[in-house]
């Protein structure tokens, strides 16, 4: 497990469930995410394992340019002009 979090480079921080089943997210994170009280997370669940995103204002937005750097450079122009 803990390779994942050096694949997705990201720090992980340790948070405690309480009585009332709820979560306190580490300060550290609520400033890296912007996040205060009132705002909406994704909580994703994959079998054994919890991710928690902030919810993106606009899906699109959030989504704008995720692959760019995916192809090498003019591969897409290639591919284009070979369906004519």
């Amino acid at each position: 497990m803990l390779a994942l979090y050096f694949l997705l480079k990201c720090k992980a921080m340790a948070a405690t469930l309480s009585s009332k089943n709820q979560i306190v997210i580490p300060r550290e994170a609520r400033e890296k995410l912007k996040l205060k009280a009132g705002d909406k997370l994704e909580v994703v669940v994959n079998g054994d394992t919890i991710l928690i995103f902030a919810k993106p204002k606009s899906y699109a937005a959030a989504l704008r340019g995720i692959a760019r750097g995916l192809y090498p450079a003019g591969y897409l122009d290639k591919e284009r002009d070979s369906w004519d």
